[in-house]
């Protein structure tokens, strides 16, 4: 790695110092491998004997003109307007509501899946699913065809979370919904966002966010 970056800084010199001869012409460059493996970047000048040599002829491109700046007329900054500075609320949001107007929060569910999975849910029977069948051919192997679009119709039982635990119920309602927004593709953003925006609400503002 250290010869590498010894050869691009070599050659970067060969541009500069380049004779003035070669400014519109080619300029021979010379790569230079010795036997410890040590390479260099020669300009017109041929490898010493016993060195790999690896020999290219380059276009050297015309000189850019110098670049001069147009003139600037200078610029006339009219005085600001005064602007009163604008008022901030210290408050905390918890403290805007007092503890006796908080309300408890809104009746959650406990839902268990066919295959022994659970989730809570804001409703008590949920929309049935389409879970998708294993089906095989005719001679008995997978048929990748048929599966596609073969599903059978499920409902997951649901049970109310007691009084006493719907609180931590609804926080990890909260924790989930902002890990489903902070992962969320591009173009599910803005809704797990206010998803998750609605849940901190309602956990903010009731008897949980005491």
């Amino acid at each position: 790695m250290r010869h590498v970056v010894l050869a691009v800084l070599v050659l970067g010199c060969v541009f500069l110092a380049a004779p003035a001869g070669h400014a519109q012409g080619n300029v021979v460059i010379y790569r230079c491998t010795d036997s410890f493996g040590a390479l260099t970047v020669q300009n017109d000048v041929p490898c010493p004997k016993g060195s790999h040599q690896d020999k290219r002829v380059i276009d050297v491109p015309p000189p850019m003109p110098a670049y001069v700046p147009p003139p600037v007329a200078p610029a006339v900054v009219a005085a600001p307007d005064p602007v009163a500075p604008p008022v901030v609320d210290d408050t905390p949001a918890d403290a805007a509501i007092a503890d006796a107007d908080r309300l408890p929060p809104p009746t959650l569910f406990r839902c268990n899946t066919f295959d022994n999975d659970s989730y809570l849910s804001e409703v008590a029977e949920p929309p049935p699913r389409c879970v998708r069948l294993q089906t095989v051919g005719l001679d008995g192997s997978a048929d990748s065809n048929g599966g596609s679009v073969a599903c059978q119709m499920v409902t997951d039982q649901c049970e109310r979370v007691p009084d006493g635990a719907v609180c931590d119920a609804w926080k990890q309602r909260l924790r989930e919904t902002e890990a489903t927004w902070k992962f969320a593709r591009a173009d599910d953003s803005d809704a797990s966002q206010g998803e998750y925006e609605r849940v901190r609400k309602i956990v903010r503002e009731s008897t949980c966010g005491k």
